[in-house]
């Protein structure tokens, strides 16, 4: 019984170290989700004003663009997965990864050959354990994206797009990507868009009626396309990065709480039966030196 009993209190002690972890996480995330939120609702205004002057000016010009005109023989497609550098945030990671497998199978489906490009170490190591080829990497600030990482992935996918797909091996002819929306603290969902060519979908802008505008184009809309364009990647990779970081932060708050709950759970049971190993022992005791003293009685009244 003893032994049980120092069992019992070995465990309570590492149950108990462990929800001091996990509670302190679930405070970090709770504080910085926050600010995580605020760079959301911040980046979202200017990703949306460039969807509507790229949208204008590829609607209302003939101008035939690589980065709004599809491959009419596509043969390559790039994916770009958005997840966590760290674990303990759930099915977070696990659900952009599904949703990039799915998007593969089926872009494979069409006979393209796909490209994957990874941020986060979550996604790399899946990667990397499947002997899986990456194109490109970039890991570390996934729970804290900056403006330039988000440029610095937009390069490489624009560059690969603009390569000869007919004489380099990295030209590509569409870009997806994979990331987590942000809808509320409860709710983030794993979706999949695609990049390029342009296909908007922003179900917030506004349908014209009517006459349509007239617009003039200086010096020429190729050029001012040439220049919106890659600013209009790079703000929707960073809306999406900042959109992954709130959503990471929320998991990875959830999925705290729900550890600290259950090792409250866990520590009430072990607690009931220490004490149930506990009385069992000290009943043991309790019988061992009552049959003893039974014994030496019987045995002294034996004697006389």
């Amino acid at each position: 019984m003893g032994a049980q009993l120092r069992v019992y209190r070995r465990r309570m002690r590492s149950v108990k170290a462990t929800k001091k972890i996990t509670k302190a996480m679930e405070l970090i995330s709770a504080s910085r989700i926050v600010k995580a939120q605020q760079r959301v609702w911040a980046s979202t205004p200017y990703a949306n004003e460039l969807t509507r002057a790229v949208t204008a000016l590829a609607t209302y010009s003939s101008t035939n663009h690589p980065l709004t005109t599809p491959s009419e023989n596509p043969k390559r497609a790039a994916i770009l997965i958005i997840t966590a550098d760290r674990g303990m945030a759930g099915a977070y990671s696990n659900n952009a990864i599904k949703e990039g497998e799915q998007l593969a199978t089926t872009l494979r489906e069409r006979g393209l050959e796909v490209s994957s490009y990874l941020v986060g170490r979550k996604a790399v190591n899946y990667y990397k354990f499947r002997n899986r080829p990456v194109s490109g990497s970039w890991t570390g600030f996934s729970d804290s994206p900056t403006y330039e990482n988000a440029k610095e992935v937009a390069d490489s996918l624009i560059l690969a797009f603009l390569a000869d797909s007919a004489n380099e091996s990295v030209g590509i002819d569409e870009i997806h990507i994979i990331y987590t929306e942000f809808h509320s603290m409860l709710t983030q969902t794993a979706i999949a868009k695609r990049m390029l060519p342009l296909e908007v979908v922003e179900t917030e802008l506004p349908i014209p009626t009517g006459l349509l505008p007239m617009y003039d184009f200086e010096p020429d809309a190729g050029s001012v396309l040439n220049a919106l364009l890659p600013r209009y990647i790079e703000a929707r990779i960073f809306n999406a990065m900042l959109q992954s970081a709130a959503s990471e932060h929320a998991a990875r708050r959830r999925a705290m709480k729900s550890a600290t709950d259950n090792a409250d759970d866990l520590i009430k049971s072990l607690t009931r039966l220490a004490n149930a190993a506990r009385q069992a022992e000290i009943t043991q005791e309790i019988s061992e030196i009552v049959g003893g003293a039974d014994a030496l009685a019987s045995a002294n009244a034996g004697s006389e």
